[in-house]
C-alpha cells in the first residue's frame, strides 16, 4: 500500500508508520517535528518519504498530497492522525485557540481528504482518522478538544456516505487513555496513572501500538466491507460510567 500518515514523528502516528514500515508499503510521513520525522523515516528506510507541514495551514492538503504523489506515484490510504490539545475551561479559552485546534483536529482531515480524493478513487482506497473517547464523553478542561473530535467523527461519517460509491472507505479510531509523548507527563505521575487505570476494565492504559493495530486493520484488505464506523480502543472504559457512579452490585473482584 501507498499510505500518507500525519503526526508520524511520535505516538500513534509513529506506531502506525513503524508497523507499516515492516511490510511492502510506501509511506509519506508528515509532522511539524522535522527531527523526529527524519528519525522515524531513517529507521524505516527508503520506503518512507517525509514532508514537514503545519496542518493548520489551509494549503496543507495540496502540499502533502503533491509530496505523496512525487514519492509514491499514488495513494491507497490516508491515516489522518495528527492532533493537538488546548486545556482550559471554555470560559477562559480564546478565539485563536478555538481556530487553531479545529484547524488541526478537524479541518486538516477534510483538506487532505479533498486533495487525495481523486487518487483514492483510482485506488478504491481508505481514509482513517484518529478521534478520541472524548468525542462522545465530555472531558473537563478539554472542551475544544472534545468538540473538535466529535466534529471529526461526523465529518468522517459524512465522507463515508458521500464517497462510498467511489469505493472509498472512511472510518475513525477513538483511543481512550493512551500512553504517548503527548500524555506522558500526566501518566508518569504514579498516583494519577493508578487512578486512571482503576477506571479501565482491562486495568491498564492503552499504548500507541494498540491504536495503531486498529488503524492498520481499517486501511487494510481485511476491512474491505467496513466503512463509516468508529472503533473504540479504550480497554472498555466507555462501559464504566454506571460502575463509576456506584450503580450496580456484584462485580467480580479481579483474580
Amino acid at each position: 500500500m501507498r499510505v500518507i500518515v500525519t503526526g508520524a514523528a511520535s505516538g500513534i502516528g509513529r506506531a502506525v508508520a513503524e508497523m507499516l514500515g515492516t511490510g511492502a508499503h510506501r509511506l509519506m510521513l508528515t509532522d511539524r517535528d522535522a527531527d523526529g520525522l527524519r528519525a522515524v523515516a531513517d529507521a524505516i528506510g527508503s520506503a518512507a518519504g517525509t514532508c514537514v507541514t503545519d496542518l493548520g495551514d489551509p494549503e496543507c492538503g495540496d502540499v502533502l498530497v503533491a509530496a505523496a504523489l512525487a514519492h509514491m506515484g499514488g495513494i491507497d490510504a490516508v491515516v489522518s492522525n495528527a492532533g493537538i490539545i488546548a486545556g482550559a475551561p471554555l470560559v477562559d479559552q480564546t478565539i485563536e485557540q478555538f481556530d487553531r485546534i479545529y484547524a488541526i483536529n478537524t479541518r486538516a482531515t477534510w483538506l487532505i481528504a479533498k486533495a487525495a480524493h481523486p487518487h483514492l478513487v483510482a485506488s478504491r482506497g481508505a481514509l482513517v482518522a484518529t478521534a478520541s473517547l472524548s468525542a462522545t464523553q465530555p472531558t473537563p478542561g478539554l472542551g475544544f478538544y472534545s468538540s473538535s473530535k466529535a466534529a471529526l467523527i461526523m465529518l468522517i461519517r459524512q465522507l463515508s456516505l458521500e464517497w462510498g460509491r467511489d469505493g472509498i472507505r472512511c472510518s475513525t479510531v477513538s483511543p481512550g487513555p493512551t500512553y504517548t509523548p503527548m500524555t506522558q507527563a500526566g501518566y508518569d505521575d504514579t498516583e494519577r496513572r493508578a487512578q486512571r487505570e482503576a477506571m479501565i476494565p482491562l486495568g491498564k492504559l492503552g499504548m500507541a501500538q494498540d491504536v495503531a493495530n486498529a488503524i492498520v486493520f481499517l486501511i487494510g484488505p481485511q476491512a474491505s466491507h467496513i466503512t463509516g464506523i468508529d472503533i473504540l480502543v479504550d480497554g472498555g472504559m466507555s462501559n464504566n460510567l454506571m460502575p463509576a457512579t456506584g450503580s450496580g452490585t456484584g462485580q467480580r473482584a479481579s483474580s
